[in-house]
């Protein structure tokens, strides 16, 4: 050991543990390389795709490994590409990468290992396939799909072409996390009941102001790729509050939540979609250009396990701790014998009195860079903590969720609705929504909000029971030239 870090040994003394709760996984045949596969002292050859924001903690990231270069930065907005990408990686490295405006360029060019993907949502799924089309392996973003149809041949495509492909869920290889789920799962607290997930995230409003013009350097028809084509941005910010918005992004469920998300489904220890989804919500405390939700809440079904969903982008209470700027971000699994609440990087278990009886911690995002480089030499999807099907589901669970928001009736808020009836903490949910808006001064008599419906899930098919309304959002009309195919 005196040559390894502490934290390399941790995280492989945890492998064992990470790949045991990963569901799904166990028994995949070991991937066939494109290229011979490469030893710990060769180098990894990376190109990052998007850079402007969670783009650069990919090349944070990445640089931090060993053996591992950005040798690649591709961003359709050119002054964004060579300050945040170009001119980032040499100061960090001394090295200056290649810079593309577009993205294909990247998939042509035979000497990159690796693609990693922080684009807008809509791009996330379509970019992954044809990388790994292209013979490369892929880190991708959360959420890994903008709907749940791409997501699945997403993991289609990784299988018939033997690529590694990591979701960027990294709290997956974070040792705290890792030993509070693994204690969870061997009855520590006795049987789970309620995996609770908290997106309390303070989101200001991204003004009412429409159409503005595409920003000088921006390949327009590159940012829009798969969605229509537009002259103009239907908001003030080309960049990050392209998230509100439903053609590009899926709320701060699908961009923040998708996280915790991942997390609950971890607990319950589910490999499949829910059995039903029913939310409920909608954009309080100001009027602009964004569609999705600031308050918005879901109820899934796991047989006889709940997995409740709270987003809050307005200001609110602490429950697991929070910060100063008013963010509350993590899971809570209510069991027979006490609770664990959990963080990005530890997990903290209290009896039925909130007497803390035992902690977890240690992990950050480096662990998750290096236990994907580590597969990308080993050739092993098992080595993998997020594995692409992991972050499918995840994903996929959050565009359920968001279905049912999108189906939702105009209702007033008064007593629980019909759907929310005989379930305890669903009424809890809505009662405190209730008292939440009215701690940000907005008056839930004055205020409609969206009751979406009860929607049965085909786990197998992944796809709605006798719902072609919701059906029909579970893919989109893809722009000639940009179609995501319609199989692997």
């Amino acid at each position: 050991m005196a040559n390894q870090t502490r934290r390399r040994f941790l995280e492989n003394t945890m492998l064992a543990t990470a790949t045991a709760t990963a569901g799904g996984l166990m028994g995949q045949p070991i991937l066939q390389a494109a290229k011979a596969n490469k030893s710990a002292n060769e180098t990894v050859r990376v190109a990052v795709l998007g850079v402007n924001g969670r783009g650069r903690s990919h090349i944070n990231g990445f640089t931090g490994v060993e053996n591992c270069d950005v040798v690649a930065v591709c961003d359709p907005d050119e002054t964004v590409g060579h300050i945040k990408g170009v001119e980032n990686v040499h100061k960090k490295t001394g090295k200056k990468p290649t810079y593309y405006q577009d993205l294909r360029r990247v998939m042509d060019d035979d000497s990159i290992d690796v693609v990693s993907i922080a684009t807008p949502n809509h791009w996330h799924s379509l970019a992954a396939i044809w990388a790994m089309q292209a013979g490369k392996d892929v880190y991708v973003e959360k959420p890994v799909s903008h709907n749940i149809r791409e997501g699945r041949v997403m993991v289609d495509v990784a299988r018939k072409e033997g690529r590694v492909c990591q979701a960027g869920t990294q709290i997956r290889s974070n040792p705290g996390v890792i030993e509070g789920i693994k204690f969870l799962k061997e009855g520590g607290l006795g049987e789970l009941q309620v995996a609770r997930a908290l997106c309390y995230k303070r989101r200001k409003s991204i003004d009412h102001v429409g159409e503005t013009p595409v920003p000088k350097g921006v390949d327009y028809d590159l940012w829009l790729g798969p969605t229509p084509l537009r002259a103009d941005v239907p908001r003030k910010s080309l960049h990050y509050d392209w998230h509100w918005q439903w053609e590009y992004g899926n709320g701060d469920l699908g961009n923040q939540g998708i996280h915790q998300m991942d997390v609950a489904r971890w607990g319950i220890g589910a490999d499949t979609l829910a059995d039903s989804v029913i939310s409920f919500g909608g954009r309080f405390g100001y009027v602009d250009d964004g569609e999705t939700p600031n308050t918005e809440m879901s109820i899934m079904e796991y047989g006889d396990k709940l997995l409740v969903f709270e987003t809050r982008g307005l200001p609110t209470k602490h429950y697991l701790g929070g910060d100063a700027g008013g963010n509350d971000v993590g899971n809570i699994f209510h069991c027979e014998n006490g609770y664990m609440k959990c963080s990005y990087t530890s997990a903290v278990v209290f009896d039925p009195d909130g007497n803390e009886i035992k902690r977890f911690s240690e992990g950050d995002d480096s662990y998750h860079y290096n236990n994907f480089v580590d597969a990308v030499r080993s050739r092993r999807v098992e080595d993998l903590n997020g594995e692409i099907n992991e972050g499918h589901l995840s994903s996929a669970l959050c565009h359920l969720a968001n279905i049912s928001y999108r189906l939702g009736e105009s209702s007033d808020f008064g007593a629980a609705p019909a759907g929310l009836a005989g379930n305890e903490f669903a009424v809890d949910v809505f009662e405190r929504t209730k008292s939440h808006l009215k701690d940000n001064n907005v008056d839930p008599s004055q205020v409609k909000f969206a009751m979406g419906p009860k929607l049965m899930v085909d786990k197998k098919t992944e796809s709605f029971i006798d719902n072609a309304a919701a059906n029909a959002l579970t893919t989109r009309e893809y722009r000639k030239g940009y179609e995501v195919p319609a199989q692997a």
